[in-house]
């Protein structure tokens, strides 16, 4: 069997802290809401979460997911464990 890495690749990620007021949010996060890639969804009476359309349908990001801008500006979550593991800060902000 062939084993495969990763590419190197630059993404942006944001930690939703899963309050409703986003204005501490990166542009790219409240473009997508307020284009409809992103919705503010209440699933209880103390838990939002974000519904975020994707390539592959509808996915949902839980308060502490990380949100990932991908190298063609799509938009998918990432659970905390799986963006630890997986990536780590380039030092290029901007």
């Amino acid at each position: 069997m062939t084993t495969y890495r990763k590419k190197s690749v630059l993404v942006e990620a944001w930690q939703w802290p899963g309050v409703i007021d986003l204005t501490a949010a990166p542009a790219w996060i409240r473009d997508a809401v307020n284009n409809g890639i992103i919705r503010l969804s209440r699933v209880s009476v103390n838990t939002m979460v974000l519904a975020i359309g994707t390539l592959e349908g509808t996915m949902v990001a839980c308060p502490s997911d990380w949100i990932i801008r991908g190298v063609a500006g799509e938009l998918y979550p990432c659970k905390p464990e799986i963006f630890e593991q997986t990536y780590e800060e380039s030092g290029n902000d901007q």
